[in-house]
């Protein structure tokens, strides 16, 4: 999971909800009773992946080998059982990383059930907890459901994301490239981040209306066995906001990371008051050591419940919309509220850092405030129907500068990429800064009928620095 940056919970008494409830409004018909999964297994699973980690330095980061090499070994277990496996490939700052997308075959394909977890660790450890934990325990329930005769009335679809330690780009990546029908396809993503702390909570996702179905799923099976539980509003914390961005159902749990578990948690989980819910999070300890069993055997039976019950769950003919209506913004997460979801471009200025203030809400993007030579942008592709008789391109922007004088030696360039031509719409600089948010407009009609990428490109020198702060962006058509 990555670095905490905001994160609200909220304790709730926990209370039964109806089977109709379970299922989203619907009774679904389940080919067999939940499973109860492995925790043999899915320890194994974690020793094969600290095992991995141990031989390739330690850790299983991006671009470092330890991460193919615990892509190829999941590969393999799910080729072995008969699921269709895809492994894309994109670059990042450290190198190139994948994403492992496996396919259960049959099911109805306009009704896709989603479960994924992140397999990359961070440099500093074997990341077995972080999030090793979410990714052996979906692998033991698409094994399982492999292995169990069970036919589903839902196309079931597992993933397996890179790179989500340096800003969920995997998951970004994956749901970028993925055409608008097959995003339309997806009912429901679930995301399991970290399922087995060693000082553990029960945290439920609570940050999408689309998914409460899914939430209030997870919340009453957690009452069903007796297990308190929370809910936490994780934001563009982990993988699910790739999918929630495009109004993609999405739910998941967390089971705590580097926050500090109150008086109040350990009376009701047990568990150390006033130490982290993981004190290696991030850390070269976070090994097989750091691990709670009971939590990861309570938590990969929840995921399999889940699975098993969304299956074969009747979605009927509704999928969520994720074309905006007309006159709608065509950019999506435009306020940068869910992180790096859905932008392309430099790792790191789409940020909640308070050194800089967003002009609503929490997240904007920070380009530029290094003092050195740098040079970052962020980026966003967009469809303007060729329908359109307006097409305008908005953002707000303030600036500041450490910079005197009138040579401009530090730019923010707004342009449009159009196949290899790139048009500068406006150039701003640190001379005329403004430490005050103005709203600035383009048109875009000239693109209309065009797929283009609209991009806020940085240069900075090499001394002083001059911060572009953007925030609240749109396209819009009429």
């Amino acid at each position: 999971m990555r670095t905490l940056r905001t994160t609200a919970l909220s304790a709730v008494a926990a209370t039964a909800v109806t089977a109709s409830m379970l299922a989203g409004g619907s009774s679904p018909a389940v080919a067999a009773p939940s499973p109860d999964l492995s925790i043999t297994n899915v320890t194994a699973h974690l020793q094969q992946l600290q095992n991995i980690a141990t031989a390739n330095g330690g850790n299983r980061a991006t671009g470092r080998p330890g991460y193919k090499a615990s892509l190829d070994w999941v590969k393999a277990k799910l080729d072995a059982v008969g699921y269709t496996t895809t492994v894309q490939s994109f670059s990042t700052s450290s190198g190139t990383s994948y994403n492992l997308i496996a396919d259960w075959p049959g099911g109805d394909p306009e009704h896709v059930v989603m479960t994924g977890a992140h397999l990359d660790s961070v440099s500093a450890g074997p990341g077995i907890n972080d999030n090793g934990t979410g990714s052996a325990a979906i692998l033991e329930a698409a094994l399982a459901w492999a292995g169990s005769g069970n036919t589903s009335r839902n196309h079931l679809r597992f993933a397996w994301w890179g790179a989500e330690e340096q800003g969920l780009l995997g998951s970004n990546k994956y749901m970028s490239l993925l055409p608008t029908a097959d995003k339309d396809r997806i009912d429901l993503y679930l995301n399991f981040d970290m399922v087995g702390s060693p000082n553990p909570g029960y945290f439920v996702y609570d940050d999408n209306a689309v998914g409460n179905f899914a939430r209030d799923a997870m919340t009453s099976y957690y009452t069903s066995k007796g297990i308190p539980w929370e809910y936490i509003d994780v934001q563009g914390r982990s993988d699910h906001a790739s999918f929630r961005s495009y109004g993609i159902a999405t739910t998941g749990m967390y089971s705590g990371g580097e926050t500090t578990k109150t008086s109040a948690q350990a009376q009701k989980w047990g568990g150390t008051a006033g130490s982290a819910f993981d004190p290696c999070y991030h850390r070269s300890c976070d090994t097989i050591s750091n691990i709670n069993s009971t939590a990861l055997d309570r938590n990969i039976d929840m995921i399999g419940h889940l699975v098993w019950l969304y299956a074969d769950k009747d979605f009927g003919t509704t999928t969520p919309p994720t074309t905006p209506p007309a006159g709608g913004n065509l950019l999506a997460n435009p306020g940068f509220e869910s992180g790096a979801v859905s932008w392309a471009g430099t790792s790191g200025p789409i940020t909640s850092n308070t050194g800089r203030p967003a002009r609503t809400g929490s997240w904007k993007a920070w380009l530029g405030g290094n003092g050195t030579t740098s040079s970052e942008n962020v980026s966003q592709q967009v469809t303007i129907p060729s329908t359109a008789t307006a097409a305008s391109l908005g953002y707000w922007i303030r600036t500041d500068t450490a910079e005197t004088g009138s040579t401009a030696y530090d730019t923010l360039k707004v342009q449009v990429v159009s196949g290899t031509t790139t048009t500068t719409l406006r150039t701003f600089s640190n001379v005329g800064t403004s430490a005050t948010y103005a709203q600035f407009t383009h048109s875009l009609l000239a693109w209309k009928g065009q797929t283009v990428t609209v991009k806020f490109q940085m240069n900075e020198d090499s001394s002083l620095q001059t911060s572009f702060v953007l925030d609240d962006t749109s396209v819009t058509t009429s």
